[in-house]
C-alpha cells in the first residue's frame, strides 16, 4: 500500500472562537495559522481549514445508510478501533449530541466498522470511524 498523505479540507463555520473551542479544545487538533477569517487545524495529520462564511456552513441533507440517516456533507477520520473508543468516551463525557449515536454499523458484513456522527458548534457534521480489521476499508 502506497503511504497515505495528509488530506487538505477547507469548510465553513459561523465563528472562529467556536471553531477554535470545538477542534481545539474538545477534539485536541492542534492550531496551524490563521487570520481573521480563518484558522488551520491539525486533525489527526490531516490539515483542514475553518474559514468564515457563516451561510455556508450547516448541513442540510442527509441519505439512508444501514437504517441511519446520514448528513450527506460531513468529514472526518478513520481512527484505530482503541482511538474511537478513547474519542467517543470523550464525546461522552462532554456530553456531545450526537446526529447518530457510537455504534457498529454493517454488522457481519465486509465492510462493518464502527461510526458516530455529531455536529460542531457551527452545525458541520463529524463522523469517525474504525474497523476491528482496517485492511477492509475499501472493500467490497
Amino acid at each position: 500500500m502506497a503511504a497515505l498523505h495528509p488530506f487538505h479540507l477547507a469548510f465553513p463555520v459561523t465563528s472562529l472562537d467556536k471553531a477554535r473551542a470545538f477542534y481545539g479544545g474538545l477534539l485536541g487538533c492542534p492550531e496551524g495559522r490563521s487570520s481573521d477569517e480563518w484558522v488551520d487545524f491539525d486533525l489527526y495529520g490531516h490539515q483542514i481549514v475553518a474559514h468564515l462564511s457563516p451561510d455556508e456552513a450547516g448541513h442540510r441533507q442527509t441519505n439512508a445508510v444501514d437504517g441511519d440517516n446520514v448528513p450527506v456533507r460531513h468529514f472526518g477520520v478513520v481512527l484505530s478501533m482503541q482511538e474511537w473508543d478513547a474519542l467517543a468516551a470523550r464525546l461522552k463525557a462532554a456530553a456531545t449530541r450526537f446526529v447518530i449515536e457510537p455504534h457498529i454499523r454493517f454488522k457481519g458484513q465486509v465492510g462493518e466498522q464502527a461510526t458516530m456522527f455529531f455536529l460542531d458548534p457551527c452545525g458541520n457534521a463529524l463522523e469517525f470511524k474504525a474497523f476491528a480489521d482496517p485492511s477492509k476499508l475499501f472493500a467490497k
